[in-house]
């Protein structure tokens, strides 16, 4: 069979409350998740046996020169069907920042598993495909199926919101790392936050979404600034560019989410940036 390339695209939190830890250690959220149309690319094809290969710019920055969640995964998929590591090369173009709020291993481990799934002609649909890529993490079910949602819970309840519209926007990230484990445990040092859902916008245009959100947070973006001050000089930045509407940091960061009215006006202010501060990773996209 052909080889199957596709999309892992970037996961965006566009809020993101979050409540104190409970007793099993991880924390209540709610929040409203969106994807990208940039994200790396995920190419499995039949193979001898099972087999990661990482290149793009951002390769050289996963730990052990592999992402570890596709390959955890795969051998997931395998114990599932019975038939052991299942036969496929997967080669990841890293082309996200690594440990920057996007979602990026578990978006790559997602579009692995539908890969492996095509190639081998395996009967298993998404949902069936989203209780193995729990494994991965909270995230990994999003990520799979990579569309609008709702999250609560640890993040694994969601609710799909068809509603949601195309939001022109443009993510920065200063070339950071920011590690979840640490952001969380500065967050719970502070003791502030709450997993509550708002109600849903009245109004679903673009412009009226954007007014909404501008009245929820990121509970985790002041601990992640106090961590990392450089996701503060990106939220100022971005803060400062013309036509922009809302900033917010997406997730744990270290990336930085900028809303805009326009396409263009998302793509003229990355260009923008881009001149300014030549060494972060800036890139005009459409959240959907």
């Amino acid at each position: 069979m052909a080889p199957v390339r596709s999309l892992a695209p970037a996961k965006v939190n566009l809020f993101l409350h979050v409540g104190p830890v409970a007793g099993d250690g991880y924390h209540p959220l709610a929040s409203l998740v969106a994807f990208a149309d940039t994200g790396d690319g995920v190419t499995v094809e039949p193979s001898a046996r099972l087999s990661l290969a990482v290149t793009g710019p951002f390769g050289r920055d996963l730990e052990d020169g592999g992402d570890n969640l596709i390959l955890k995964a795969l051998r997931a998929l395998g114990q599932a069907t019975g038939a052991g590591d299942p036969p496929v090369a997967v080669t990841l173009d890293k082309r996200l920042p690594v440990a920057a709020g996007l979602g990026g291993g578990s978006s790559d481990a997602g579009a692995a598993l539908k890969g492996a799934r095509d190639v081998l002609g395996l009967p298993l649909d998404d949902e069936a495909l989203a209780d193995l890529a729990a494994g991965v993490g909270a995230d990994g079910p999003m990520c799979l199926h990579a569309r609008a949602a709702w999250a609560e819970g640890r993040g694994d309840r969601l609710t799909f919101e068809p509603r949601l519209p195309p939001l022109p926007a443009l993510l920065i990230n200063p070339g950071v790392p920011s590690p979840t484990g640490a952001v969380y445990r500065a967050f719970d040092e502070g003791g502030a936050g709450a997993a509550d859902r708002p109600d849903p916008p009245g109004d679903w245009r673009p412009s009226s979404v954007i007014d909404w959100l501008a009245a929820q947070r990121n509970d985790l973006e002041a601990p992640a600034v106090a961590l990392q001050p450089e996701i503060g000089e990106a939220l100022g930045e971005a803060a400062g560019l013309s036509g922009v509407r809302l900033v917010r940091m997406s997730g744990s960061g270290a990336t930085v989410l900028a809303l805009f009215d326009t396409v263009e006006a998302a793509a003229a202010a990355g260009r923008s940036l881009t001149l300014k501060r030549p060494g972060w990773w800036v890139r005009p996209t459409t959240l959907r």
